[in-house]
């Protein structure tokens, strides 16, 4: 009789020498079905891991809560700087100046630094930056202090999505990789509720004040909660030409362009529809434009959930997470009858089922987890960021534009309805199956 032990206790063991030597400690905690899959051995404890994601849905909510604060305080703030329409445009690019120019270098840096303190240092300078928004005296410090803004804030898609799949397996990160994410539409729902009212009950200095250094006091949770030993295995610098080169790359930055497109419609032309097209109140308008931002946030812990529960049902993990994104991205099309409808509410409730298109968003950044190499997935998820914004700067135009020619919402609606679902192609057809070692046999 062999003496030797089984297969899997020799996995086991490899697996947890491998964590081992990674700084990764093997606790007594880690759940033996987790740790079964693909050898992975979870850093920390479950109940520590969760509440890292919890830190970071916070973080993501107060991250877009302070970036949409001046839209809600620009009439106040125009009218005592004396700003002008041309002026005003200018200020609110600002912060995409530098947010989007910071995604790649901030995916870098999330690679190879330990984002404890990573993380802590950019939240930090956003909260800084934001809170001495109330100072600001002319327009040179106001546009100072939102590039500042864009320079903090470019840490949490890149940042986040790196801690999460160093905290969860494959088959484990599109329910935490949901709900972090679900912070940023939930602070767009309290932005329109909570900014008006201290802006009304306190002047909007005094707002930024509150706003910007109140969040000082998410760092201390973070700085107890987040491991000390968790930092990213380093390599070498990965090679420019493999990274720009690489197919699942180019086709995740092609799919999440067009995901971008249709949302960031949303963000900025939604309200001004509903009070010029379908004649709400402004009050009203901005209640019932906050409904699809909450249903598309509410939908992407949901959406992560199901994904991973396909995955630990036996579906292939290319099958779950492209079978959710078809499934989320076809109710995109629900935009184009809700630009038809002579009904206000049948308008509104087609709205918020093509909200539904937050489904995807846990398994598009999951897509990516899986796709990347482990020690490149916030650079990857800096560049797919970078490819986001640019869309988030070309719906607003592109929709302007056709406004102007067309004198209707209509085309706009249309056309990113057509957008979002085109997108599909890409996440099928120019991106492989979801498998380890796929990524560099596709470069």
């Amino acid at each position: 009789m062999s003496n030797r032990p089984p297969a899997t206790a020799v996995s086991a063991r490899r697996s947890a020498r491998s964590s081992a030597q990674l700084g990764y400690p093997h606790t007594m905690s880690t759940p033996p079905r987790v740790e079964a899959a693909e050898g992975f051995v979870p850093p920390t404890t479950n109940a520590r891991r969760w509440s890292i994601v919890g830190l970071l849905f916070t973080a993501s909510m107060i991250n877009y809560m302070d970036r949409a604060t001046l839209s809600i305080a620009l009439p106040r703030i125009s009218a005592d700087l004396g700003l002008g329409p041309s002026t005003k445009g200018f200020l609110l690019s600002a912060f995409f100046w530098s947010y989007a120019l910071m995604q790649i270098p901030i995916g870098w840096v999330s690679d190879r630094f330990n984002l404890r303190w990573v993380y802590a240092g950019a939240f930090a300078l956003w909260s800084f930056a934001q809170g001495l928004t109330g100072l600001a005296s002319g327009l040179t410090m106001l546009i100072g202090l939102r590039v500042l803004l864009g320079l903090g804030e470019s840490i949490y898609l890149p940042g986040g999505t790196k801690i999460v799949s160093m905290l969860f397996s494959r088959a484990e990160r599109g329910l935490p990789s949901g709900l972090f994410d679900a912070g940023t539409r939930t602070g767009l729902v309290i932005d329109g509720i909570l900014i008006p009212w201290l802006i009304v009950t306190y002047g909007w200095r005094r707002m930024f004040f509150i706003v910007g250094f109140s969040a000082f006091v998410w760092l201390v949770p973070w700085l107890l909660i987040f491991p000390r030993h968790l930092a990213p295995q380093r390599s070498g610098a990965p090679s420019r030409r493999r990274v720009t080169l690489n197919r699942n790359l180019l086709g995740i930055c092609l799919g999440f362009f067009c995901f971008d497109y249709y949302w960031y419609l949303l963000v900025t032309w939604l309200p001004d529809y509903l009070v010029t097209v379908r004649h709400l109140t402004l009050l009203r308008a901005g209640l019932f434009a906050s409904l699809p931002y909450f249903v598309f946030g509410a939908c992407e812990p949901i959406g992560g959930w199901l994904g991973d529960r396909l995955v630990k049902r036996g579906w292939s993990e290319t099958r779950a997470r492209k079978g959710m994104l078809t499934a989320a991205f076809m109710t995109g099309l629900l935009l184009i009858p809700a630009a038809w409808v002579a009904d206000t509410r049948a308008a509104i409730v087609l709205i918020i089922g093509g909200s539904l298109v937050g489904l995807a968003t846990a398994n598009v950044m999951a897509i990516l987890q899986s796709l990347a190499p482990p020690d490149e997935v916030a650079l990857w998820t800096g560049v797919e960021n970078f490819v986001g914004n640019i869309a988030g700067i070309l719906a607003p135009l592109v929709t302007g534009l056709l406004i102007t020619r067309t004198g209707s919402y209509t085309p706009a609606f249309i056309l990113a309805a057509v957008v979002l679902v085109a997108g599909l192609l890409s996440y099928w057809f120019v991106i492989g199956e979801l498998a380890p070692g796929h990524t560099a046999a596709r470069s």
